[in-house]
C-alpha cells in the first residue's frame, strides 16, 4: 500500500482547521488561546475537552482522547490513517503526494479517481440541466409544486434530471476523455440488448439524486421516471467499484455532523424524505433507498449517533424492514427505535401538510424501542379471538421479551401482552423463565466500526491505568521542551533515556531531541502511537516555559533518577553511591528551596503513554 510523503502529512496537518471540524461534533466556546466543550468521545456533563488551533491538537482530561486534526477524523469517521489524509485533503484542497507504491495498486487508486471524476462531472451537468433546460420544466414542477420542495434545498443536494436523449452522457463523456469502459464501471451508460457493441445512457428522462459517501463524493444515482409509464420508477446505479448500495445512505454526507451532535439520526426509505426533513429542519436524515437497513449502515451510523430512530412505511413491507434491522442489529450499541408512521403517508407527504412538521417531530420524539414495535406488531397480525391464536402469539413475543433483559420497559410490555392476551401477567413472566434456556439463534453482535475509535462515541472509555508521579513529571518536562525548544536546549542535552520510566515517553525525548522543532515532522502512519503520545503532551495545560521552570522540572527528573540507581545499587561502587547520596541530598534541599519560592508550577494531568 502506498504511503504519502512526510510533507504532505504535514501540509495536511497546516491546512485542516480543527476548531471547524470538531465543531462538527461538539460545541465549542473560546476560552483564551483554547476553545473547550464536552468531549465528543465519552458521556460528561462538565466540559474537559480543550481544542488547542495554534497548535491543531485537541485533548480531553476526562477519557484522554487526544491527538491531531488527521487522528480526531480517524476517530470520528472510522478511517484509517491514510484515509482519513485523504479525506483532509480533499477538504481543504491540499495535493497529495506518495511514495512509490505497487504498480497495480497504484492503477486500481487512479481508475477510482478517475471514475470519481467523471461522476462529479455528470451530477454537475444533470443538475444545471434541471435549472437551465425548458425541457426540465416539467421535472421542475413536480418538485417544486407537487412535491413542495424548495430549490434552495434541492440545489443543495445537487438534484438534476437527465436528458431524454439515448446518448448524452456517452457523448459528453467520450469528448472530456473518458473511455466507454470507464463510463461503463461508473454505471453511467449500459450496453444494448439489441445492438451488440453499442451502448447508451442507463438515466433518461428522470429526475437525478446524486448520492454521495460520507466524505461527499459522488458514488451513483438515484433516478426517479417521470410519469406513470416510467418503468421502473426509480432507477438505481449498478453496484460498482465506487458503488454499494448496501454500505451507502442517501445524505450521510450533509447529516453526519447533525447526528454527531445530537447523538440521532433518523433513517426515512426515499431521497424526496431526506430532502424535506432536512428543509424542514430535521437534518440528522438519512435514507436507506427503499432496501431494509443493513449491518454496514448501522455500522456507519454508529460512528456517529448513540440512537437510530427508523420512520419507515407503515405497511407490512416498511415493518418488515424495521424487523430486519432488528435482527441485524444484533445486541451491537446503537439503541434502535420506530416512529410509528401513519400508513400511507411518507414524511415528504406529511412535510406539505398544515402544521406536519410539528406532528412529525412529535412523532420522532414518542419513537419506541424496535422491540417493544416488534412486540405489538406481532399482536396486531395475531389472531386474539381464539385461545389457539393467544397461545401462538405468546410464543412469538416470548424470544423477543427476553431479549429485551431486566429493564422497566420489559416489565411494561409483560403487562401490555398479558393485557391484549387476556391472560394473567404471571403466565407470560413463566412462559419467559422457562423460554430462556432455549432462545432463538441471535446473530452477531454488531458494533461500529473500531480501527480508531470511532465505535466508542459516547461510550465510557475503559479507564487507563492511572500515570505515576515520575510519569506525570516526565511528561511535563517533555510538554515544557515542545513549548519552548530553544530554551529547552541545554535542558534536552542534560536529560538521558534513563530519565524516563514510560517507554513510549522515552521514544518522545528521543524524537523531540532529534527534531526538537517539530517531532511531528516526517512521522508516518506505521507510528501513530508516537504521533499520539506527542499530541497528547502538546495539548497539556501549562504556563509558558521559563528558564526557572524547565530547570526546577529537570531537578526533579534527575532526584527522580538518582532514587531508582539508589534503590539498586547492586554493581555500584561505595564510592559511587555514596557520591550519589550526596548529590540526591542536594537536589532535595534545592528542589525544596524552589517549592518555597513558588516556582514550578502544579503536577500535571494523566501523561500520555
Amino acid at each position: 500500500m502506498s504511503r504519502f510523503t512526510p510533507d504532505t502529512i504535514e501540509r495536511v496537518r497546516e491546512a485542516a482547521d480543527i476548531v471547524e471540524i470538531v465543531s462538527a461534533y461538539t460545541d465549542l466556546r473560546r476560552q483564551g488561546e483554547r476553545f473547550v466543550g464536552l468531549c465528543p468521545f465519552h458521556e460528561e456533563r462538565t466540559p474537559s475537552f480543550s481544542v488547542k488551533p495554534r497548535d491543531g491538537f485537541y485533548y480531553c482530561f476526562g477519557c484522554e482522547a487526544g491527538g491531531d486534526t488527521i487522528r480526531f477524523v480517524q476517530e470520528k469517521e472510522g478511517l484509517g490513517f491514510a484515509d482519513a489524509v485523504e479525506a483532509l485533503a480533499d477538504r481543504y484542497g491540499v495535493e497529495v503526494e506518495r511514495e512509490s507504491e505497487d504498480p497495480k495498486a497504484e492503477e486500481a487508486r487512479r481508475r477510482r479517481g478517475r471514475l470519481g471524476e467523471v461522476l462529479e462531472r455528470v451530477a454537475a451537468f444533470y443538475e444545471s440541466y434541471l435549472w437551465e433546460s425548458p425541457k426540465a420544466a416539467k421535472a421542475r414542477a413536480y418538485l417544486i409544486e407537487e412535491r413542495g420542495l424548495g430549490e434552495e434545498i434541492l440545489r443543495g443536494f445537487g438534484v438534476g434530471f437527465a436528458p431524454s436523449a439515448w446518448d448524452s452522457i456517452l457523448t459528453r463523456g467520450q469528448r472530456a476523455g473518458f473511455s466507454v469502459d470507464e463510463l461503463l464501471a461508473a454505471g453511467l451508460i449500459q450496453r444494448s440488448q439489441k445492438t451488440p457493441g453499442s451502448h447508451y445512457d442507463r438515466f433518461r428522462g428522470r429526475i437525478t439524486f446524486p448520492v454521495r459517501d460520507h466524505r461527499g463524493r459522488v458514488v451513483g444515482f438515484g433516478a426517479r421516471g417521470m410519469g406513470p409509464d416510467a418503468k421502473p420508477k426509480y432507477l438505481n446505479s449498478p453496484e460498482s467499484e465506487v458503488y454499494r448500495k448496501s454500505r451507502t445512505l442517501y445524505g450521510i454526507d450533509r447529516a453526519r455532523g447533525p447526528i454527531a451532535r445530537g447523538g440521532r439520526a433518523v433513517v426515512v426509505e426515499g431521497y424526496t424524505d431526506v430532502i424535506a426533513l432536512h428543509g424542514a429542519g430535521v437534518e440528522e436524515t438519512v435514507a436507506v433507498m427503499g432496501t431494509a437497513i443493513t449491518p454496514d449502515q448501522l455500522k456507519l451510523l454508529g460512528g456517529y449517533a448513540e440512537e437510530v430512530v427508523l420512520a419507515l412505511d407503515a405497511d407490512r413491507a416498511g415493518r418488515e424492514a424495521m424487523l430486519r434491522a432488528q435482527r441485524v442489529a444484533g445486541s451491537g450499541r446503537l439503541r434502535l427505535l420506530v416512529a410509528a408512521m401513519p400508513e400511507g403517508e411518507d414524511p415528504a407527504d406529511m412535510m406539505r401538510t398544515e402544521g406536519g412538521s410539528n406532528r412529525l417531530r412529535g412523532l420522532l420524539a414518542d419513537a419506541v424501542d424496535l422491540a417493544v414495535f416488534h412486540v405489538r406488531a406481532i399482536l396486531d397480525d395475531a389472531d386474539l379471538t381464539t385461545p389457539p391464536g393467544r397461545d401462538r402469539a405468546l410464543d412469538e413475543v416470548v424470544p423477543v421479551l427476553v431479549g429485551m433483559g431486566e429493564t422497566i420497559t420489559r416489565q411494561e410490555m409483560v403487562r401490555e401482552v398479558a393485557d391484549r392476551l387476556d391472560a394473567a401477567p404471571e403466565l407470560v413472566a413463566s412462559r419467559m423463565k422457562s423460554g430462556r434456556s432455549r432462545p432463538e439463534p441471535r446473530p452477531e453482535p454488531m458494533t461500529a466500526p473500531r480501527p480508531a475509535g470511532a465505535g466508542e462515541q459516547k461510550q465510557p472509555r475503559p479507564r487507563r491505568r492511572e500515570p505515576t508521579q515520575e510519569e506525570r513529571r516526565e511528561a511535563m518536562m517533555l510538554a515544557l521542551c515542545m513549548d519552548a525548544p530553544e530554551t529547552a536546549a541545554p535542558y534536552l542535552d542534560r536529560l538521558g533515556p534513563d530519565h524516563f520510566t514510560s517507554p513510549i515517553l522515552r521514544s518522545v525525548f528521543e524524537r523531540i531531541r532529534e527534531r526538537p522543532d517539530d517531532p511531528l515532522e516526517g512521522l508516518g502512519e506505521s507510528e501513530s502511537a508516537l504521533i499520539n503520545a506527542i499530541t497528547r503532551l502538546r495539548a497539556l495545560d501549562h504556563e509558558p516555559a521559563t528558564k526557572d521552570d524547565l530547570e526546577f522540572r529537570w531537578m526533579l527528573l534527575e532526584r527522580d533518577r538518582l532514587d531508582r540507581a539508589l534503590r539498586h545499587p547492586e554493581g555500584l561502587e561505595p564510592a559511587d553511591l555514596v557520591a550519589m547520596q550526596k548529590q540526591r541530598g542536594r537536589l532535595a534541599d534545592a528542589i525544596s528551596s524552589v517549592e518555597a519560592r513558588g516556582i514550578g508550577g502544579a503536577v500535571p494531568g494523566p501523561a500520555a503513554r
